[in-house]
Parts: structure tokens; sequence; C-alpha cells
């Protein structure tokens, strides 16, 4: 194995998950569902505290590993999480319940994303986690950023989409728009972008300007 993916794996290795985020992650997996890696979920752990964030919002419940993340950083956050999926977000609804999390501080929204987006008001969440449909993850991007305030972080897991991201041979779809949405972060003014090798990639766009 190569020195990088040694490190790599010692990496993800070295988050120690809970017992509750851990049996979320296995429902999702369980459904086919990919959730954040442990290095992805304590980076938005840890990203959330910095932020101090009080407002939280993601783009995919799931089986609500990444909220669990995110809450671990900041137990006192609320969560609005939007997700098609309503068997998905009931149980994600119990993990929340069960990590302590009073249930009008996780707000679950069933419904079509890029149909509930438009609706949310501007400027009004600390931190933004994109983790959907890969096919509208430009668009949603662009809510989030306009959703989180200045200061505030959109996150996107999965950045770098099972390594093909940076494999020049693969052209689909999917890698092209992972390719445009980290060109364009990576150039624009109204943002500071990092990229993390996380998982499978965490992109970190913290918004500096209107």
């Amino acid at each position: 194995m190569a020195e990088k993916d040694l490190s790599w794996k010692f990496a993800e290795e070295y988050v120690v998950e809970g017992e509750l985020i851990g049996a979320a992650r296995a429902h999702s997996l369980e459904h086919g569902v990919e959730p954040v890696s442990p290095a992805q979920g304590a980076q938005l752990a840890v990203i959330a505290a910095a932020t101090n964030a009080t407002s939280l919002i993601e783009i995919g419940t799931g089986f609500g590993v990444s909220g669990l993340w995110m809450l671990t950083g900041v137990p006192g956050a609320t969560l609005t999480s939007i997700d098609l999926e309503v068997e998905f977000q009931q149980s994600a609804k119990r993990a929340f319940a069960d990590f302590g999390i009073p249930a009008n501080r996780a707000r679950l929204i069933a419904g079509r994303a890029l149909e509930v987006l438009p609706r949310m008001n501007e400027a009004s969440y600390d931190v933004a986690l994109v983790d959907a449909d890969p096919g509208s993850i430009i668009e949603y991007v662009e809510h989030a950023l306009r959703l989180v305030r200045v200061g505030g972080t959109v996150l996107v897991p999965h950045a770098l989409w099972r390594g093909r991201v940076a494999d020049p041979a693969q052209r689909d779809d999917t890698v092209a728009d992972f390719r445009t949405l980290l060109a364009t972060t990576a150039e624009s003014p109204a943002v500071l972008s990092a990229l993390s090798l996380a998982g499978d990639g965490l992109l970190q766009l913290t918004r500096v300007a209107d």
C-alpha cells in the first residue's frame, strides 16, 4: 500500500465514532446509502464547533449520520434537514431523539430540495451541509451559499466522488459537475475554499462576501 494510502487509512481509523452514530451508519449502509465517513464526520463536528454554530441546515438527511456528527460539535444548535425519503427521515428522527436532541431542535422537511430551498431565508444559517443527489450538486451549493451568513461555511462531502474526480480518464456527468464546482469555488472571491482528502473528499467553503 502506498504511503499516502496508509496515511489516509490511518486518518480514517483515528476517529472514534460513538455508538449511536455507528448504529445510524449501519442502518444507512444496510439501505445502500453512503454516509459521510468517520473522518469527514469528525471534521463536520470540528467546523461546527469552531464556527460556534447555532443554526445548521443540511440537504440530504439520510439516516442522520452527518446531522449527528454536526450536533456532536454543537449539541445546543438547531438542525434543519431536507430529504425526499420520509422513511430515512423517520430513522434519523429516532437517532436524533436517542442522541438527546429535543424534537424542536431537529426540524425535518420532507420534499424535493430544489423546491424547498428557494423558500428558505437567506443568510440564516451558520453551517450548511450538501450531501444529496450529485446530479444537482452545483444548484445545491448555490442555494447553500445563499443560506449561510457571511462567515458561515458550506460543507460538501464526496467532493472527489469516489476517487474519480482526480482521474482524468473519468468524464461522466457527475465527475464533470464536481470538477466544475471545485474550479469555480477555488476562483471565487466570495468564498474561502479548502479541499480535505477525508473520506472521498470534503469541500469547505466559508462565505466572506455577499
